[in-house]
């Protein structure tokens, strides 16, 4: 269980993207020397037993909680990327977004069988991304161990969406309700 309130280093931005919507801004959280050594633990200790040999952090703000989760696990840390942004052969997987798709890749020889993946995200909110990265890892043999957010929207039901298809566990640091 995290020991930090969270919820103080992150702010609320009205009406942006666009009217009605409150965006969660976790840069100061981030910013704050404390708070992202603390959430780099809580993640990691959480998963500390867990034997994880790679960590997948989506492109971008994945990188920003995965590597350094990675690095306390004592783990490889895999980026998913956008399309063409990686140089040798991928696998690709597309998701839904609210207007349309995306797309993320990996490559073909970042996880194999033998590995213990644990997906890490700053948030989840429609499931999307974490999903895509979940088939990327599956389609390389790899062991999916567990996903970890930040930030959850729990209003929008992500845990509900992965259990559909994912069994693993969800581990999310704050729950927006």
């Amino acid at each position: 269980m995290p020991l930090m309130n969270y919820e103080d280093l992150i702010v609320d931005i009205l009406d942006y993207p666009e009217p009605g919507v409150i965006f969660k801004d976790i840069t100061p959280l981030l910013a704050d020397e404390q708070g992202l050594a603390a959430v780099i633990d809580d993640i990691s200790d959480h998963f500390l037993k867990a034997g994880i040999t790679k960590v997948v952090g989506a492109e971008a703000r994945g990188f920003l909680v995965g590597a350094p989760v990675a690095y306390r696990l004592g783990a490889g840390f895999v980026p998913a990327r956008k399309p063409g942004k990686l140089p040798r052969a991928v696998y690709s997987a597309k998701y839904a977004l609210e207007y349309g798709t995306d797309e993320l890749e990996i490559h073909r020889d970042a996880l194999g069988p033998g590995d213990r993946v644990l997906i890490v995200d700053d948030l989840v909110a429609t499931a999307g991304t974490a999903m895509a990265t979940a088939r990327l890892v599956e389609e390389t043999g790899a062991e999916l161990v567990g996903f970890s957010f930040l930030l959850e929207l729990a209003f929008l039901k992500p845990r509900q969406i992965i259990a559909k298809e994912f069994d693993q566990e969800v581990y999310t640091l704050v729950q927006v309700n």
